[in-house]
């Protein structure tokens, strides 16, 4: 998954890593450097030498500086860049995904992947080129300037590694999984947010700002168990190797004094102190390492999570399939089911769709039917291809949908959800979102034939009012009219209302359909309604039970033929006309 991000930076990365080697070696050198102003200098009470050597020592300092000035600016840039490469392609690879994934990972967790574990990742990348190269540098140095100075001593790191080793290996296998609980724990809690800002409306309504609390507080509580289980055995392991670190130390100025007072060695007292600093460095930098391995497993756990986005089965993606362009050669068959079944599991026995089959010529107006439940909405997900049918076909123009362009085949049509979602914005910039280059003139006339002009206008600024977050200051009719303003200007050849009008008065719909009928003249529109009066009119009417077609035909071949169709009249408008 890396792979592309490591082409395209690693020159980058490669010279901040140059840098950190270059700073390493500078503070490598300063040990000996102060072992030779003791030993031969203060020694020998040479002055000049000491001077000597301190400006060398200040020198080497300075470049050291330099190099760590310059390795900080790359890797800063290079970590900054990266998680804006990384965060880029999993929102596109998010926006381009099956809504079928998307109900698989819950919102909440992708939202959390595409903050949180991108900046896990690029919290690590930004150290991998600082402490992260640094640190192994300065051990495996320090350690060989030790050896030079004393192989005697050096005995000493040689029998505490194995058990640093054992320290760190047993730390990565037991933390991995408490920190991959950590963000499961994160994504539970954005989730249970995002539910309740969602719905906050709702919640006050009913009273339950109790019961959300409660939920909220049982989600922070088990993050809170899941991080402290986490720290809490970082907590056991980093000690541990501070009492190594403690007993090395202690050993190096025992057996060094016991050395050089028993003269057995020609060991001095400036080799020893540059041991010591070898040593310090040694284990200061094993501790640093420790660090890293769990900085590791958190972006072990977050490249997983994000690999999982990236690693979506490609020829699962109905984006992805072989693209044809739509060509229109008759005036034969605009959109047509054949035989479909569908269910939002594949495993699932029970079919939300069962034997589908209708056809909607074009220039008709289609109404569907039917009780809450019964499939109607399942319809236009599988017309706007967000799911596959589990088996049949469905065709537009002519072709298989399956061999349309995603987004040829949606540029053609203009889909009114029966959920509006409104976008923070103007007026204006919501009801061009249907059309990039739609004018002035193009957003009035689709306000008018959603009847939406007059009451745009009432606001004081007219179509460059504010609205809020999904239309907070608009009512739910007004909403509705808006998202019709902003299908009609895209100006389709289908056009799909999914109970589009449930929130607006008869008085109002009426108008609305009939100038949705004298602009729709030459395109094909689906209504999908609760109320027969909505459709009433339509050319023809499927009526849809338990996610079975019940019946096909007009409005008055329906009364006479479907006794369905008459409980629902009756139940709507009574017995008489």
């Amino acid at each position: 998954m890396l792979k592309k991000y490591w082409n395209t930076y690693w020159k980058l990365f490669c010279a901040a890593v140059f840098f950190v080697f270059l700073e390493a070696m500078c503070s490598l050198l300063q040990p000996t450097i102060v072992s030779n102003i003791i030993d031969i200098g203060v020694k020998n009470k040479d002055i000049n030498y000491v001077l000597r050597t301190g400006l060398l020592m200040i020198l080497v300092t300075a470049v050291g500086s330099v190099m760590a000035i310059s390795r900080n600016i790359l890797s800063g840039k290079v970590s900054q860049r990266f998680a804006r490469d990384l965060r880029y392609d999993l929102y596109k690879k998010i926006q381009y995904m099956p809504v079928s994934n998307i109900d698989t990972i819950t919102r909440a967790s992708l939202i959390t992947r595409i903050t949180n574990d991108v900046t896990q990742l690029q919290t690590f990348a930004n150290g991998l080129m600082r402490v992260y190269v640094k640190a192994p540098i300065l051990c495996f140095g320090a350690l060989f300037m030790a050896m030079i100075l004393s192989p005697e001593l050096s005995a000493i790191f040689i029998a505490i590694i194995p058990v640093l080793a054992v320290l760190i290996l047993l730390n990565i296998r037991t933390g991995y999984p408490r920190f991959k609980k950590v963000q499961q724990a994160i994504d539970n809690l954005n989730s249970v947010m995002r539910e309740f800002l969602s719905g906050i409306r709702v919640v006050k309504a009913f009273n339950r700002s109790d019961y959300e609390e409660d939920r909220f507080n049982k989600a922070n509580l088990n993050l809170n168990r899941s991080a402290t289980s986490a720290m809490r055995l970082m907590s056991v392991f980093t000690p541990l190797l501070g009492l190594c670190i403690n007993i090395g130390i202690v050993a190096v100025l025992w057996f060094g004094g016991l050395m050089i007072f028993n003269n057995t060695t020609n060991l001095e007292v400036g080799k020893v102190v540059a041991f010591v600093n070898y040593m310090i460095q040694i284990f200061m930098n094993i501790n640093i390492i420790l660090n890293i391995f769990n900085q590791l497993i958190r972006a072990m756990t977050s490249h997983d999570r994000i690999k999982e986005v990236m690693d979506i089965d490609e020829t699962e993606n109905i984006m992805d399939k072989p693209l044809n362009k739509i060509e229109i050669s008759s005036d034969s068959g605009e959109l047509e089911f054949k035989n479909v079944y569908f269910s939002y599991h594949d495993s699932s026995e029970l079919d939300v769709l069962t034997d589908i089959s209708f056809t909607c010529h074009k220039g008709e107006t289609v109404g569907i039917i039917g009780s809450t439940g019964s499939g109607k909405t399942s319809l236009t997900n599988l017309m706007l291809k967000y799911y596959k049918p589990k088996s049949g076909e469905i065709f537009f123009h002519g072709e298989n949908i399956d061999d349309i362009d995603v987004h040829d085949l949606r540029y053609k049509i203009a889909y009114i959800s029966q959920e509006v979602q409104l976008f923070s914005g103007t007026i204006q910039e919501n009801i061009s979102w249907g059309k990039k280059d739609a004018s002035k003139d193009d957003v009035v006339a689709a306000a008018k034939i959603a009847q939406a002009h007059d009451f745009i206008m009432s606001f004081p600024n007219g179509y460059d009012t504010y609205l809020g977050q999904h239309g907070v200051n608009l009512s739910g009719g007004q909403k509705q009219r808006i998202s019709i303003a902003r299908a009609v200007i895209r100006k389709p050849e289908i056009l799909i209302m999914d109970d589009s009008t449930s929130a607006v008065d008869f008085s109002t719909e009426s108008l609305i359909k009939k100038a949705i009928n004298e602009y729709s003249k030459s395109i094909t529109t689906i209504m999908i309604a609760q109320r027969i009066h909505s459709i009433s009119s339509s050319n023809q009417i499927i009526i849809l039970d338990k996610g079975k077609i019940s019946a096909i035909g007009t409005h008055k071949e329906l009364m006479a033929k479907s006794e369905l169709y008459r409980e629902i009249y009756r139940s709507q408008i009574g017995e008489e006309e």
